[in-house]
């Protein structure tokens, strides 16, 4: 239990870290954002908790599908705030 209450409070530490850089510096904000900590922390967790190197490579995999089709995203919404 305390290792899920230690995973959870690193990745709202990261979370509030972005946050608050961003409201000074956008820019570095979304430096920090576009950071693969997520998927880095999520891979040393992982190992930590399966040593299953097959495991690792299969969401490290998956992690690629999946950027792809988000980064429409982060196109679509700047313009459509810009809009209003």
């Amino acid at each position: 239990m305390l290792y899920l209450i230690l995973k959870a409070g690193l990745s709202g530490v990261i979370i509030a870290l972005v946050s608050e850089t961003a409201k000074r510096y956008p820019g570095i904000g979304g430096l920090i954002a576009s950071l693969p900590l997520v998927s880095v922390l999520g891979v040393i967790w992982l190992w930590r908790d399966t040593h299953d190197p097959l495991r690792i490579a299969a969401h490290l995999e998956a992690t690629l599908w999946y950027i792809g089709p988000s980064l429409p995203m982060f196109l679509i919404i700047p313009a459509l705030l810009r809009r209003g």
